[in-house]
């Protein structure tokens, strides 16, 4: 009987918990966008991995939206090479010497301006972790990115945490890189569900486990595997939210049958209860330094985005556009939510993402079919990702707010449930 509570509880949260704006102030140095060619020269046999740690490049350079990607052909490294290329529209070179000998890769980047010849980086990258060549490209794209002073893309080199449905009520946690291309399995096993990174350096991290009597939240080093539980609840119980400087975690749990928002402090191990709706409260998140929280509740008889003072009773309607609106996340001013456009009871439904400001009232949807859900601000506040399920595939996406773009990476085992950055 417990387990079908949990159960039914589990389902109504994943049902309610079910660009771009011109004002966010980010600004270019640069107004025009310089064009770049990407090479490789290799003496490794691995023609396989060179491939892919170009293409990765290449696509780091696309997400990024500051550069334009062209294509010459250069054989060396030699500065002489470059005065081959007499294309006046490219305006860089950018050169990957890839060895992978002795169990480990070993890449020397160098970047050059093809209108004046002149070489504006020159870095050497070594990596004996095969499996993690995804990050070291990622590290390259980064690095030249930098170097031309653009706005940053260093949320490139982190890692994704997601869960995924591998059967009937099993499921797995699994890091990887925002392409998916690097993969790693940490927690598989039954149901196991909503990871969320417990700290900044994601070292640690912490899941919902549904295998037992009782859900039970579990903080795992993702270094040692070691892990610890951290408070266990009848019904329900999902970490939404985790604050870097308190050490403090915003749960939603069900102990009386009842999804209800509780802030948990780490320190003293104690819980303190936030909201007391007879209804559906779920999946908050801090703002104003932790002083009130942004949550979804069905206090209008469907789901939408509240804010609540964390020692006040009262809330306060934070959207006024659509009629189920779920998950959501926040950045500074800006509220993004995933919104159910339409009401089949039969069939899949669509979810689309928008884009809000506290400030004032703009609102922007920043995608148009599918399922898109579980959205996430990087840290700098510029790039949205989020899950998408579209004919029966599963996708991770990203937004690149200031320069309206989108970019998809499909999940080729399983499917997304939940995912954090």
């Amino acid at each position: 009987m417990i387990f079908k509570k949990i159960i039914l509880v589990l389902f109504l949260y994943v049902q309610y918990i079910y660009a771009v704006d011109a004002q966010i102030d980010i600004v270019r140095k640069n107004s025009i966008i310089p064009t770049i060619s990407i090479n490789t020269v290799s003496t490794s046999s691995n023609i396989d991995l060179i491939n892919k740690i170009k293409d990765i490049v290449k696509k780091d350079l696309e997400v990024s939206s500051h550069f334009k990607i062209d294509q010459v052909n250069l054989t060396s490294l030699d500065i002489k090479e470059y005065k081959l290329n007499e294309n006046k529209e490219l305006d860089l070179i950018l050169l990957l010497n890839i060895t992978n000998e002795n169990k480990k890769i070993t890449v020397q980047s160098r970047l050059v301006d093809n209108k004046t010849k002149q070489p504006l980086l020159n870095k050497k990258y070594i990596i004996s972790n095969l499996n993690m060549y995804p990050f070291l490209a990622h590290k390259i794209a980064i690095n030249v990115n930098d170097n031309l002073k653009a706005p940053s893309i260093k949320w490139m080199d982190r890692f994704v945490i997601f869960s995924r449905y591998t059967s009937s009520k099993k499921s797995e946690i699994v890091v990887s890189d925002y392409t998916l291309t690097y993969q790693k399995i940490v927690v598989k096993g039954g149901l196991n569900l909503f990871p969320k990174w417990a700290n900044k350096e994601q070292s640690s991290f912490y899941y919902t486990n549904y295998s037992g009597n009782f859900p039970t939240l579990i903080e795992q080093n993702l270094f040692t595997s070691k892990s610890k539980e951290i408070i266990s609840s009848q019904g329900m119980l999902v970490c939404s939210d985790v604050s870097f400087k308190s050490g403090k975690l915003l749960l939603t749990m069900a102990p009386y049958g009842q999804p209800d928002i509780y802030i948990y402090d780490k320190k003293t191990r104690k819980t303190k209860k936030i909201t007391r709706y007879r209804g559906i409260d779920v999946g908050a998140t801090f703002v104003n330094n932790e002083s009130e929280i942004i949550f979804i509740s069905d206090r209008l008889g469907t789901a939408n985005v509240f804010s609540k003072n964390i020692n006040r009773n009262g809330v306060d309607r934070m959207v006024y556009h659509g009629k189920n609106n779920t998950q959501v996340a926040t950045y500074n001013d800006y509220i993004v939510y995933s919104s159910r456009e339409t009401n089949n009871e039969f069939s899949k439904n669509t979810f689309n993402l928008y884009l809000i400001s506290t400030k004032n009232d703009m609102i922007k949807r920043l995608t148009v079919n599918g399922a898109n859900k579980f959205p996430n601000f990087s840290n700098d506040g510029e790039s949205i990702l989020f899950t998408k399920r579209y004919k029966n595939k599963s996708y991770l996406g990203i937004i690149r707010l200031n320069d309206n773009k989108s970019f998809l990476f499909k999940l080729n085992v399983g499917k997304l449930q939940s995912i954090d950055w």
